[in-house]
């Protein structure tokens, strides 16, 4: 008979776990170093100019690679810093360089990312046409992943300053309810132009009114954090697809 009590080893714990493992240290990082909400902020501030500036998928696409570059190495640095710190609290020479490497690593991929977003952004800075705005409308596509980007962000960053829970289980706000509305808000303008308009957009609607009431009733959000986790997920969808 199986040790009910024994904990499962590396490689036993089963895919959801280890998404929410991963997750649980990605919101910790967030949450405890600044440097990693500056990265936050300023990816959310990027892709929501590159909505603005009309930036071509490819383009977007280098951009959402080098924004996940430096996510990755200013989370291995804090990885890396736990490490050291758990191996030792005193002073020693070969510690202080581990860090100052690992924080060096951060510089280049911060350094690297103002670059990329330099040479694709800078060719666009210049005042903002009509044409250049009934381009971006044309691109529903570009508007739907911008603000998808942009509500997982805020999702992340509100989970952090609001110190819920570091798990996919709870938290303010409801992340399953912002992407769900904020798909349904998509999804609407979309079709707006389409045979099936009110048919799509009560369906999607449906769809996130029921991934809402799941996580209500499973105990996993409260109304309130659903609540403004739909708020969020439309407001944002509505800037992207209204606004512009």
């Amino acid at each position: 008979m199986a040790d009910k009590g024994k904990q499962p080893t590396k490689g036993q714990q089963g895919v959801a776990r280890s998404f929410d493992l991963a997750y649980r240290g990605l919101i910790y990082a967030v949450r405890t170093q600044r440097n990693m909400r500056f990265h936050v902020v300023a990816a959310t501030l990027v892709l929501v100019g590159s909505v603005f500036l009309g930036v071509s998928k490819l383009e977007l696409a280098v951009l959402v690679l080098v924004i996940m570059f430096v996510f990755v190495t200013e989370m291995i640095n804090t990885a890396l810093e736990f490490a050291v710190d758990l191996v030792t609290k005193e002073y020693h020479p070969l510690a202080k360089l581990s860090k100052d490497v690992s924080a060096g690593a951060v510089l280049v991929s911060s350094v690297g990312a103002v670059l990329v977003g330099y040479l694709i952004l800078a060719d666009n800075l210049g005042p903002l046409s009509l044409e250049t705005l009934e381009t971006i409308r044309r691109q529903p596509a570009h508007l739907t992943l911008v603000a998808l980007g942009v509500i997982v962000l805020l999702v992340l960053l509100g989970k952090a300053l609001t110190r819920s829970p570091s798990s996919f289980a709870g938290g303010m706000p409801s992340g399953h309810a912002a992407v769900a509305f904020g798909g349904w808000v998509a999804a609407s303008f979309v079709a707006a132009d389409g045979r099936y308009t009110g048919l799509v957009s009560a369906i999607t609607l449906l769809m996130a009114l029921l991934v809402s009431q799941s996580r209500v009733e499973s105990g996993t959000h409260t109304i309130y954090q659903v609540a403004m986790g739909a708020v969020i997920g439309i407001l944002v969808t509505l800037a992207a697809f209204q606004l512009l």
